[in-house]
C-alpha cells in the first residue's frame, strides 16, 4: 500500500508520496511512485501511482514513449489531452494484463494522481482510475489522494483552499502524511516531496526526505505535542445539569432518552448465588 497526496493552489501544485511497497508483513520493499515528466520553459508534469506496482510501472513506461503517431504526454498540447493519453495507457495495459492476472486471483488495481502545466495553461491535477477514467481537480475540491487516504484526510479539509501558500500547503501534506505513518504500517519512509510554482515550467522545489530530515523530525514531535496540548485544554462534559446551567452541556436532567435495553429471557434468569464460605469452612474435614 502506499499513500500519495497532490494539492491544485492558486500559487502552483505540492505532490507528496511515500515509498512502501509491500506483499505482507515479512515482504516490505522500497519503490519511489513519483515520477516527473519536465521540459524546461515548455512543460511539466508529476505523475504519481498507488496499487500494483507491475501494473503501475508498465503505465509508466508505456506513456513515457511515444505512441500510435507519435503521440504522447510529451506531444500533448494540453493537460487535459496528456490525462487522456495516460488513461488511454491504462485501458491498453488493463486489455493486455488483467485476464492473466485475474487467473493468478491479481486484480487490476491501480490509482494515478496526475498534474501539472503545460505553456500558458494553468495548472491542473487530476485523478485517473482502474478503468482509465479521471476526473479533475477544481476549487470545491483542491486536492486529490490515493492510496491509504483515510488517515490523513482531516488536515486537509481543515486547513488548505486555493489561496493557500506552497509552503502552507507542503506543511500540511507533511502533517497529513505523519499522521498515516503513525497509524498504517504499510506506508513508509523516504517520502518525496515536490513543490511546483505555476508559470515556472520547471521544477523548482524537490526533497527526499529520510528519518534524518529535521524538519520532518520537527513535524512528527511537534504536532503532536501540539494535539495532546489542545485536547488537554478543552474542557470535560457536564453531566446531569441542571436545566439553567448553560456551557459544556453535554447531558442534563431536562434531556429525554434512554439506551435501547433488550429483555433477558426467562431462561437466562441468573440462579441465586450461594453465600459465600469462610476459609475455615473451607478447609473443615467432612462428615464421614
Amino acid at each position: 500500500m502506499t499513500y500519495c497526496v497532490a494539492m491544485r493552489l492558486d500559487a502552483g501544485l505540492v505532490f507528496l508520496s511515500d515509498s512502501r511497497t509491500n506483499a505482507g508483513v515479512d515482504q516490505v520493499g522500497t519503490f519511489r511512485k513519483m515520477s516527473v515528466f519536465e521540459q524546461p520553459g515548455e512543460r511539466m508534469m508529476v505523475m504519481m501511482t498507488a496499487g500494483n506496482l507491475s501494473i503501475s510501472q508498465s503505465i509508466r513506461q508505456m506513456v513515457s514513449e511515444p505512441g500510435e503517431g507519435g503521440r504522447s504526454i510529451w506531444t500533448a498540447t494540453t493537460m487535459y489531452e496528456a490525462a487522456r493519453i495516460l488513461g488511454d495507457a491504462v485501458r491498453a495495459v488493463h486489455q493486455r494484463d488483467a485476464e492473466s492476472l485475474a487467473g493468478f486471483g491479481i486484480e487490476f488495481n491501480v490509482s494515478i494522481i496526475f498534474g501539472g502545466q503545460i505553456g500558458a495553461e494553468r495548472c491542473r491535477l487530476f485523478q485517473i482510475y482502474s478503468a482509465g477514467n479521471f476526473i479533475e481537480s477544481h476549487n470545491e475540491n483542491t486536492y486529490f489522494q490515493i492510496g491509504e487516504a483515510k488517515y490523513g484526510k482531516p488536515i486537509i479539509d481543515r486547513v488548505v483552499t486555493p489561496a493557500t501558500s506552497l509552503d502552507e500547503a507542503a506543511k500540511c501534506a507533511l502533517i497529513s502524511m505523519d499522521s498515516t505513518l503513525r497509524s498504517n504500517i504499510s506506508v513508509g519512509l523516504p517520502l518525496d516531496l515536490l513543490v511546483y510554482e505555476a508559470g515556472s515550467l520547471a521544477v523548482g522545489r524537490f526533497v527526499t526526505i529520510d528519518e534524518k530530515n529535521q524538519y520532518f523530525q520537527m513535524i512528527r514531535s511537534t504536532w503532536g505535542q501540539q494535539l495532546k496540548s489542545v485536547f488537554e485544554g478543552l474542557a470535560d462534559p457536564v453531566w446531569n445539569a441542571a436545566p439553567e446551567q448553560i456551557g459544556n452541556v453535554l447531558q442534563s436532567t431536562a434531556m429525554g432518552g434512554a439506551p435501547v435495553r433488550m429483555a433477558m429471557p426467562g431462561s437466562a434468569a441468573p440462579a441465586s448465588a450461594a453465600p459465600l464460605q469462610t476459609l475455615a469452612q473451607q478447609q473443615a474435614p467432612r462428615q464421614a
